[in-house]
Parts: C-alpha cells; structure tokens; sequence
C-alpha cells in the first residue's frame, strides 16, 4: 500500500477555498485552462509521506500514528496565502499553529520510519495544500530582452507571456481563509491513476483523534 498521513479541513473550510479559487480561474473549456485542478476531495495537507508499505505493518502504523495523535493537543490553522513549487504545483498556504503542524509531522515521520517507511525528508515547516499542476506546455517561454514586470502600453502582451500558474499565484496571494480546529490526523492509501481525471484515489484507513493536553 501506498501510504501517508494527512489533515483534512472541514467543510466551511473547503467551501470558501472553492469560491476564491472560482474567482480567479480562467473562463474557458477544462482542456485549454494552464492549471489542471485538484478535486476538492483530494484537497488535504500532508502530515507524513510514507511511501509503498507492505500490509503486514499497516496496522501497528495506525496505531503508532494514534499513539502519537494521542498525546498531541488539537490546533488552529487557516489557509492563508499561495505559492508554486518548481514552476508547476500551485499551492495554498498555511497560517496559525504552524510549529504545532510541524511537530505532529516529525513525530507521524518517526514512527513511520520505525516502521521502515520511506524517509521522508522533505522539510514539513512549511504546510500547503495543492489545488493544481500546470498541464504540460503551460509555461511560455519568455522574450529575450524583456524584463519581468514590464509595463506601459503593451501591458497585455507582456501578461499573455506571463507563466499563468504564477499570475494565479499572484491572484490567490493575499487569500486568507477561516480559521478550524484540528482535531484529528488520518492514515491515507493512496492509489495513483484511480481518481477523477486520472489523479490519485484516496481512501482513509484511521482516523486518530487528537486528545493531548490543552
């Protein structure tokens, strides 16, 4: 199984996320938009990536990762400005109790390794949620000789030239969302190609309510 650990925002979370995002996404047929988007119910923020696991370990990670759910106290987060990684992922970003996120992902990373998961070591300290990928061929190739930013008459061709996953960046750069109570982490199978339009399928194993002291 292809495995990780993810928290979820609620619904009133998702639904505000879905109205900015419907703001700013370009008019026109699905096929011919830069971005292809996420489904809303893929939208999560990984705690921990685990890998491919054999199913003999499944369930001792479940309950090491609700042990550790266990002694962890719920949080408040927000989903708060937007950035792209690599010229290709666009991603929501995150505001409130980051360094709580950050500990309960080095602590759900630990006891996967234990486990033998992959080593995970991407840095955590920075917790987003991806609401698209740029569909290959996206990206234009700029003018030589033309400095970012140009402005003036040509204003519009300068911006038909513009990357469109960062112009979409720029537009979700000041969202700033509700704020929730995270009050639980899921174990998460992942099955790639399985989803809508070709994404993964998720399917959550646990649900492992947060139940530390306050």
């Amino acid at each position: 199984m292809r495995l990780f650990a993810a928290v979820w925002p609620p619904a009133d979370v998702l639904d505000h996320l879905d109205l900015a995002l419907a703001a700013v996404r370009p008019r026109g047929h699905a096929g011919e938009e830069p971005v292809r988007w996420t489904a809303r119910d893929a939208w999560h923020l990984t705690v921990a990536f685990y890998g491919a696991l054999p199913d003999a370990v499944v369930d001792d990670l479940a309950a090491d990762l609700a042990a550790v759910a266990d002694a962890t106290a719920p949080f408040d987060l927000a989903l708060r400005g937007a950035g792209v990684f690599a010229h290709r992922t666009l991603w929501v970003g995150v505001s409130g109790d980051v360094a709580a996120m950050a500990r309960l992902s080095a602590r759900a990373r630990d006891v996967g390794e234990a486990l033998g998961a992959y080593p995970d070591v991407r840095e955590r300290h920075r917790p987003h949620l991806t609401v698209g990928r740029a569909r290959p061929g996206a990206r234009p190739p700029r003018r030589r000789g033309s400095p970012r930013g140009a402005r003036g008459p040509g204003e519009r061709a300068a911006a038909a030239q513009a990357d469109p996953v960062d112009v979409l960046a720029q537009a979700l750069a000041v969202y700033d969302g509700p704020s929730w109570s995270v009050q639980e982490v899921t174990l998460v199978e992942s099955r790639p190609g399985e989803g809508r339009g070709g994404g993964p399928l998720y399917r959550v194993l646990r649900t492992c309510p947060l139940a530390g002291p306050g």
